[in-house]
């Protein structure tokens, strides 16, 4: 496998506490797309607010190769994903892989042979390789 950064364009997918930082980031030097499930916060986003704080106006407009995006279309042309969605607790402390299983299905739908995937969510040991990755490669 050999990976060519100068063709490097990441999906970043979820766009919350983790994600948006990330996305912003990378988003002033690569050709980034933000994704997140909600409409509501991709229009935010896109309109140059963060209601979360965790980015100014001004560190969302410094990224000017980030684009944001409600439909998992969006990120079908990207080569790098970086998995940031929540991982919450349910009852009797077990956590809920909701978000894991919705994220990896999105992504195990447009991923092609040599692309890289990233799980930034926490996630017990194991749960990757047993959890997530039959599901990126059933798609």
């Amino acid at each position: 496998m050999s990976f060519d950064i100068k063709n490097l364009r990441i999906g970043i997918v979820g766009l919350g506490y983790v994600g948006l930082p990330l996305a912003v980031e990378f988003g002033k030097k690569y050709p980034t797309v933000g994704f997140d499930i909600s409409v509501d916060r991709v229009a935010e986003l896109e309109a140059g607010t963060d209601s979360t704080l965790e980015c100014s106006s001004e560190e969302l407009a410094e990224a000017k190769h980030l684009s944001y995006a409600s439909s998992v279309d969006a990120i079908a042309d990207c080569n790098f994903y970086i998995v940031t969605v929540p991982t919450p607790i349910g009852d009797s402390n077990r956590p809920l892989l909701t978000p894991l299983r919705t994220a990896s299905n999105a992504i195990g739908g447009v991923l092609n042979k040599d692309d890289i995937v990233v799980y930034e969510s926490t996630v017990y040991p194991g749960a990757t390789e047993e959890f997530c990755v039959p599901l990126l490669e059933k798609e």
